[in-house]
């Protein structure tokens, strides 16, 4: 509970240095909107849209990208890093490519993946789902790799057979780890979404806020980067939420 106090007060004393810079004109409005300015400027996008478009199918819109790309990401990196952490033959396979990849700025390659598949939506899903693939797929070979071997041999002592011991033992216990990489890979895949969205988009959040520093209009900006984060945040406690009710036991071992 002390944390949670913590936490809040933290947040409240953020929002008044804000709250203060702003009413003192320490800094200019142009680079620094006042919280008022940028409440204001949410109300009345919300009413009016932004550049025709409502300001919920600009969320929409950038939502269903991102999920898009992580429920591809997940039906392929989640098997095949289990399998990878399994097998050493199909890690040697698949973990150079995953590493080379891995470190490259995304913008390094959106231009490849733009000539390849067009300048529409299944590019920045393409390029979401990069984003989100190779930290899924490293923890998934991480967790499978760190089962423990007494749990292993135990079923096999009990004479389960390898299926049964993959099903019931080794996967259950790589649930955590899975779980971590979801989130980790839900981060990720958000922090491209502004990437994903500097090409050829009139939708989106990420490309609003772009759209927005265009035009010098901070308040704005300020506004997408909170709605981006708040959403972040949803996503992150919906995965906490789903991982509390499916990894009951984490922690009591």
């Amino acid at each position: 509970m002390k944390e949670k106090y913590i936490t809040a007060s933290v947040i409240i004393a953020i929002f008044l240095a804000w709250y203060g810079i702003t009413e003192l004109k320490l800094v200019s409005p142009a680079l620094v909107p006042s919280p008022k300015s940028v409440v204001s400027v949410f109300f009345s996008i919300l009413h009016n849209d932004y550049k025709g478009i409502s300001l919920w199918r600009h969320l929409s819109v950038s939502m269903g990208r991102l999920l898009a790309a992580f429920l591809f990401a997940a039906l392929i990196a989640v098997p095949l890093g289990l399998a990878s952490g399994y097998n050493s033959k199909i890690r040697a396979v698949f973990e150079p490519l995953v590493e080379f990849y891995r470190p490259l700025p995304p913008l390094a390659y959106y231009t490849l993946i733009i000539l390849w598949m067009g300048i529409d939506d299944p590019s920045k899903i393409m390029l979401l789902f990069l984003a989100a693939f190779a930290p899924m797929y490293i923890a998934c070979v991480s967790a499978m790799r760190m089962v423990k071997n007494d749990y292993v041999n135990s079923a096999l002592t009990l004479g389960a057979s390898k299926w049964q011991v993959f099903f019931y033992v080794s996967f259950p216990a790589c649930l955590p780890g899975i779980f971590t990489g979801i989130r980790t890979a839900v981060g990720v895949a958000y922090t491209t979404l502004v990437a994903a969205e500097m090409v050829a988009a009139v939708s989106g959040i990420g490309w609003l806020v772009l759209d927005a520093s265009r035009y010098l209009r901070s308040d704005i900006i300020f506004m997408g980067i909170f709605m981006m984060g708040i959403t972040g945040i949803a996503l992150d406690q919906a995965l906490r939420l789903l991982e509390s009710k499916i990894v009951f036991w984490k922690g009591k071992e």
